[in-house]
């Protein structure tokens, strides 16, 4: 997948506002932590089925909207890993998202 320069949401203010508050709550209530490395960021969760079934859904969103990063949902073991990757301008803007997720 070849990543966009434009390093931009696509999503309306209102859609954001959804989408931010569907992360938040996953994290909340699931998450186990965030790493940044080189390329972006992973960003852990408890393993459930329906964890998964939201993270995709989650991810979905975000490999449309915000297509300068590449997004993935991965599992390892009982942990679900939230992947995003990017280059240059990318991997500095994805080490700051997800902070409140420690």
């Amino acid at each position: 997948m070849e990543l966009s320069e434009l390093v931009a949401c696509t999503l309306s203010d209102t859609d954001l506002k959804s989408q931010r508050d569907r992360w938040l709550a996953l994290g909340d209530n699931f998450g186990l932590g965030r790493r940044e490395t080189d390329d972006g960021l992973r960003v852990s969760f408890r393993y459930h089925p329906a964890i998964r079934e939201e993270l995709d859904a989650l991810v979905a969103v975000e490999n449309d909207c915000c297509a300068w990063a590449s997004w993935s949902v991965e599992r390892e073991g009982d942990v679900l890993v939230m992947a995003a990757r990017s280059t240059g301008t990318g991997v500095t803007t994805l080490h700051g998202m997800f902070t409140q997720f420690g």
